[in-house]
């Protein structure tokens, strides 16, 4: 083996290599996908630490001003026999010393940088510079030259992966006499070919996802026939999903005159609702000799414990089951308010700064994973828009593809509300940490969850920052979401100053204004809150100890901006006005239905829950109609609307 080592190194220090590391090979450009990108490096010696180094990316484009955009700290890494460190994404094989997040490089015209420091010496938009600089290059995939980007480095040649007329299949190598040349990527190799030969191991399953109580087989195999017993390790846990979780012999063997073996991994089935969790598969050390082609190959495992809802959901809605659980009096204040005074009145409630409380854009995730819960299975979310659940475990965590995705959807548009996240945004700290927020602190709109849903990842950007009305949803919706947004930006418009909904279509570049507040009056009282919107709101107020007032009394909406404005607010839940004789129904008790008689047509009558909230509405055309419901055992109140405006209210018990 010195012997070996002896002969490498007289070949490394036949490359030239004046530097102790050097940059050998880069691939920069993967299209449509940007999975398949790496960084190799060289070192002058077999096994070389890299302790002392740092790797840095330069941005040369206009906006990026020839400074850094991502800077990895190399120590703890070190050099194979062959001299070589690979950092690359994910699907590069054979794996990387060190894993990128994929789309990590850019195109060009761009820079990679070593230097003898360390990463805090290159925050991002640190401009590139030749102080303590080991080795660079500048390139590009097709771009004009970056000169200035060039003279930063004191480099005189930009290099072009696409100099064959196919970046996304080529890689910039560096060839024995510093210079460069560009074909086919060979991640792990050195670039003449030379060097030690390794004998790659690779696994597989038959799918990417098993149920509890599932046995499915990995296969491990060699590229060549092994001449003595092949031993390593696995490991399969990842987070919560542990050696609990399964039955298998994680010491793994091919023998000797073979290249692959199998192993049977049973998962166990418990009655515990854990949630869906991910398996990792992941390879333990490898003897000398041997090398990773793919690793940690993730393996959805979905719980079968999965428990449904009592209530429906927006495409299937329930509206008795979902009791509201604002404080008695919580909306107190408003009683007989009218205009200004009212909505003034309603922001003191859900803005007051003494208990109001606010949480990162992070915590989000968590809040939606339990506000969006879908009914039918508490592993997954509803989406808005699309009206479809989708796994838990499949938020977007990343930029680039997001199909089979869901992420968080602004129903007041950022660009529209003018407000965004800051570094703080990047942390989940929990429900116990939070911030105090008032009426005036519009940067909390970016992460007020009573105006975030889950949301299909592609109809997110489909929607961009368009007005309700212009964005009526994807092809073929049901529209069980549109009342539900309409709620969110109602409360977004009372709740945050500088907030507004108008008439119209107003232009997509006025900040602070968003319609079309007709289309959205509509909306709310074409699709009324549910037992999904209601058990949504009471999960979001344990979060953020405010609630969104248009759910649990939704009359409101129209003594703000419809009909009643400028008319004082009567909480339907007044006795004022009780048993009044101009209207009577029948039977009371009822069971399903009651039968109502007036002495003149009525425009509409309204029957609320015990807390206010509205479950049905009946627009009236004669003096006696008949009106059927489902709702469970208790009390209700019903209210009658005359033509002109007048209000009844009465007492109904369901049996």
């Amino acid at each position: 083996m010195r012997h070996l080592y002896f002969l490498l190194l007289l070949v490394l220090l036949g490359l030239g290599l004046h530097a102790q590391v050097v940059i050998n090979e880069i691939d920069v450009d993967s299209p449509s996908t940007d999975t398949m990108e790496f960084i190799e490096l060289l070192t002058a010696a077999p096994e070389q630490s890299l302790n002392g180094y740092v790797l840095v990316l330069f941005n040369g484009s206009n906006n990026g001003g020839d400074s850094s955009y991502f800077a990895l700290d190399l120590d703890g890494l070190t050099s194979d026999i062959n001299g070589l460190v690979l950092i690359a994404n994910q699907d590069v094989s054979p794996v990387g010393d060190f894993i990128l997040f994929d789309n990590t490089i850019q195109n060009g015209a761009d820079a990679v940088a070593i230097y003898q420091a360390n990463d805090t010496d290159f925050p991002e938009g640190t401009l590139a510079t030749t102080g303590d600089l080991v080795d660079a290059i500048v390139y590009d995939t097709n771009d004009p030259d970056d000169t200035g980007l060039l003279g930063l480095l004191g480099l005189t040649e930009q290099v072009n992966e696409g100099v064959n007329g196919n970046s996304g299949t080529e890689s910039i190598q560096r060839d024995t006499d510093g210079s460069y040349f560009v074909t086919t990527p060979t991640p792990g190799v050195l670039n003449d070919g030379s060097g030690v030969q390794f004998n790659g191991v690779s696994y597989s399953v038959s799918n990417d996802m098993y149920t509890e109580g599932d046995t499915f087989t990995i296969t491990f195999t060699t590229q060549e026939i092994v001449t003595d017993n092949l031993q390593f390790e696995l490991t399969l846990n990842n987070g919560t999903f542990t050696t609990a979780d399964f039955n298998a012999d994680l010491q793994i063997t091919i023998p000797s005159g073979a290249n692959t073996t199998d192993l049977s991994v049973t998962i166990l089935d418990d009655e515990e609702d854990e949630g869906d969790e991910v398996m990792k598969i992941t390879f333990g050390e490898l003897p000398d000799g041997y090398n990773r082609l793919n690793d940690n190959l993730e393996v959805r495992i979905v719980d079968n414990d999965f428990t449904s809802a009592a209530w429906g959901t927006p495409l299937d809605p329930t509206y008795d089951q979902v009791e509201s659980t604002q404080p008695e009096d919580y909306y107190a204040p408003i009683d007989g308010l009218a205009g200004d005074e009212l909505r003034q009145a309603l922001q003191d409630i859900i803005a007051d700064q003494d208990v109001v409380r606010m949480q990162t854009y992070t915590d989000v995730i968590d809040i939606l994973n339990a506000a969006d819960q879908s009914p039918l299975n508490s592993n997954q979310v509803w989406l808005l828009y699309t009206e479809q659940q989708r796994p838990k475990l499949d938020f977007q965590t990343s930029g680039g593809s997001n199909i089979g995705l869901w992420n968080r959807e602004h129903t007041y548009p950022r660009s529209r509300g003018g407000f965004n996240s800051i570094d703080l945004d990047d942390i989940a700290d929990g429900i116990d940490v939070f911030v105090e927020t008032n009426a005036d602190s519009l940067r909390h709109a970016n992460s007020d969850a009573h105006g975030l849903r889950a949301t299909d990842g592609p109809e997110n950007s489909s929607r961009g920052n368009q007005d309700y009305g212009e964005y009526i949803g994807p092809a073929g919706n049901a529209g069980s979401w549109q009342g539900d947004v309409a709620r969110a930006v109602m409360f977004l418009a009372v709740r945050y100053n500088d907030l507004a909904l108008v008439s119209g279509d107003p232009d997509n570049s006025t900040v602070g204004e968003l319609g079309d507040l007709d289309i959205l009056l509509q909306w709310h009282e074409n699709d009324p809150p549910d037992d999904f919107e209601m058990n949504r709101n009471n999960i979001v107020y344990t979060w953020q100890f405010n609630r969104n007032p248009f759910i649990d009394q939704p009359d409101l909406a129209a003594y703000i901006w419809g009909e009643n404005v400028g008319e004082p607010y009567s909480n339907p839940l007044s006795l004022e006005d009780f048993n009044s004789q101009s209207t009577t129904f029948y039977p009371n008790p009822a069971i399903n239905n009651i039968t109502v008689k007036s002495v003149e047509i009525l425009q509409e009558v309204r029957i609320y829950s015990s807390t206010g909230q509205r479950l049905k509405t009946v627009k009236m055309h004669s003096k006696n109609e008949r009106i059927d419901f489902n709702f469970s055992a208790g009390l209700y109140i019903l209210q009658t609307i005359s033509q002109d405006g007048k209000s009844e209210r009465h007492k109904l018990l369901v049996r």
